[in-house]
């Protein structure tokens, strides 16, 4: 039989792509998986159905969400202040429904800027992570630089990027692969330099090269650390899409909220908010399932659920 490793243990599992020939007679104690009580691998099957989760999930959204317009409606009704100030919710709907085309129109400009950005930090944030950990000199070299581009400040950097990659997309995904790059390289990184030692040891003993290391043992027991990267990075890529548009730009949800804002118009205003909340939660839910999906190995603690 042919066991895969991954993420500090073998398992029979013949959906996973990297594959090792060994026998188990021939493993260490600590590389045989054993059950544990605490811990449960999540069902390949759950994840291409979403699961049950998923809708517990969404169900509790809406409670959330319905809890959040009841306290709004109470405070306005309650406080009375000013529509520019304060509009109550009944408004924002309104102009939610009357500016709908408008809107939607900004709105698909901003998503098409935060996905290719997110595209672009991913990708970028991969190879610069897998350079760093396989060569220490790269490595020395490229941490102090990310460092240091994540101390500065993103409005400091926005209006060189108009100024670099004009007013257009160029210059907004830019800032959203800069938002994007740090969380994704970073968490890779310690995925990759996290890898138990016993199957590195293993892969070696084996006659694994460097490379066949790095890609077949360490790169997908460093999955899971790049899921929750990649998890992180897209519930902040629209700051930099935004960023860039208040910047400099003639189209998108941030050109919308701030002229919105010079006119007084705060309805607008919050309804470019929540186009942009709906936006943001729909790439953060998509990249969730998707790292469901794929790692669907690698296991979770009962009470995370």
């Amino acid at each position: 039989m042919r066991f895969s490793v991954v993420s500090g243990c073998v398992q029979s599992d013949p959906t996973l792509e990297f594959m090792l020939p060994i026998q188990v007679s021939d493993l260490p104690d600590y590389a045989v998986l054993k059950p544990d009580p605490y811990i449960e691998q999540i069902p390949h099957g759950d994840a291409q159905k979403g699961g049950s989760g998923f809708a517990v999930g969404l169900v509790r959204g809406f409670a959330i969400f319905a809890f959040l317009i009841t306290f709004w409606w109470l405070a306005v009704f309650w406080f009375s202040p000013p529509a520019f100030i304060l509009p109550g919710p009944e408004r924002v709907f309104n102009a939610l429904y009357s500016q709908f085309d408008y809107l939607a129109r900004h709105g698909s400009i901003t998503l098409l800027e935060i996905i290719l950005g997110l595209v672009a930090g991913t990708v970028l944030g991969i190879l610069t992570a897998l350079l760093a950990v396989s060569s220490p000199l790269a490595g020395r070299a490229i941490l102090p630089v990310i460092a240091t581009s994540q101390a500065l400040p993103v409005f400091a950097i926005a209006p060189l990027l108009v100024i670099w990659f004009g007013l257009g997309l160029g210059s907004k995904i830019a800032m959203a692969t800069l938002i994007i790059y740090f969380p994704v390289t970073s968490s890779l990184i310690d995925g990759l330099e996290r890898t138990e030692r016993g199957l590195v040891d293993l892969g070696r003993l084996y006659g694994a090269s460097r490379a066949q290391t790095l890609f077949l043992i360490r790169f997908p027991a460093a999955m899971p650390s790049l899921a929750s990267g990649l998890k992180v990075a897209a519930t902040i890529a629209p700051i930099g899409a935004i960023v860039g548009e208040w910047v400099g730009s003639s189209a998108g949800l941030g050109f919308i909220i701030l002229q919105s804002n010079a006119r007084m118009q705060t309805d607008t205003v919050f309804a470019a908010l929540v186009v942009l909340a709906i936006i943001a939660i729909s790439i953060r839910s998509c990249v969730s399932f998707l790292a469901d999906y794929f790692i669907h190995w690698a296991p979770r603690t009962n009470q995370t659920r």
